[in-house]
């Protein structure tokens, strides 16, 4: 039988490669990028789902406020710009990017915030029950939305932590891997505490959720 020298040397430099890559950090790197951008997809589809509400509440809201356009007005706006501003796991690394986003939704926010202070002027809308399915809906799905952040936002957390700390650092300059933008604390709170889209007697059913 012919000994081959060549496999012989071959095998143990890659099996030193392959320990080499996973002591520096290489693997965790790309774990956590991964989950990362799973996270981020998880917003996505939540702002998303919220987005597809904002037609339908609108409709219905103009059948007993039709005269309140300056509000529905700035709710088209708000979603168009929405539409308009769309951030690819690619872009994620790009603060700038980031941030349009985050105004973009914020506006969003914004919007269907004073909205939902218009049917308080309206007892009959606030008692349409389409309508209180539908702010039933936003209501889970501003949940959904800010649990889908809290969990990027650690996710992106930890992923930068691994970027920064030694000896991974150093792995991570290797392959270009940065920090990446988060989700800043002024809209942290913002989403926290807007839209409030608890009404009439709704709020005492909610205690024993």
């Amino acid at each position: 039988m012919k000994f081959d020298s060549k496999k012989h040397l071959i095998l143990p430099a890659l099996l030193a490669t392959t320990l080499t890559m996973s002591g520096c950090g290489y693997n965790t790197l790309q774990a956590q990028d991964e989950q990362t951008a799973a996270a981020w997809s998880e917003v996505v589809n939540q702002y998303q789902r919220r987005a597809d509400l904002v037609p339908n509440l609108v409709q219905v809201v103009e059948r007993y406020a039709s005269h309140e356009q300056a509000v529905f007005g700035e709710v088209a706006e708000a979603r168009a710009k929405v539409g308009s501003v769309q951030l690819t796991p690619e872009l994620l690394n790009d603060p700038q990017a980031m941030q349009q986003y985050q105004q973009a939704q914020g506006q969003m926010t914004s919007a269907l915030s004073r909205l939902m202070m218009v049917s308080e002027r309206y007892p009959e809308l606030k008692a349409d029950a389409l309508f209180q399915d539908l702010q039933a809906q936003l209501e889970g799905t501003e949940n959904r939305i800010t649990v889908a952040r809290n969990r990027y936002i650690e996710e992106v957390r930890s992923y930068n932590t691994t970027v920064r700390q030694f000896p991974t650092n150093l792995t991570a300059k290797v392959f270009g891997m940065q920090p990446k933008p988060n989700f800043t604390v002024d809209n942290e709170a913002a989403i926290a505490t807007a839209p409030q889209v608890n009404f009439g007697g709704n709020n005492t059913s909610n205690d024993g959720k």
